[in-house]
């Protein structure tokens, strides 16, 4: 009893989203990713993203946790200066 191995061209087969269901407008930009050179593909995908909104207790957390990194990074340069002598 031997299975079947799947094969690459077997892979869109499966999956979830069929071609008819996406907008042909992701068609479109997918067929024109394909085609770019390597440069290109950077460029374009390298484009900044708008930051997202985040709740005032998220923003509390992330600047809590930058001060947090800065004061252990200072701990970690002292401790190291100290050692020295």
């Amino acid at each position: 009893m031997t299975a079947k191995a799947p094969l690459l061209d077997d892979a869109h087969l499966g999956s979830g989203i069929r071609e008819q269901d996406l907008q042909p407008q992701e068609r479109f930009e997918d067929e024109l990713i394909m085609h770019l050179e390597r440069d290109q593909f950077v460029a374009e995908t390298s484009r900044s993203v708008p930051r997202a909104p985040l709740s005032v207790r998220a923003s509390t957390g992330l600047w809590a946790l930058r001060v947090f990194v800065v004061l252990v990074g200072l701990m970690v340069i002292y401790t190291f200066i100290e050692q020295l002598h």
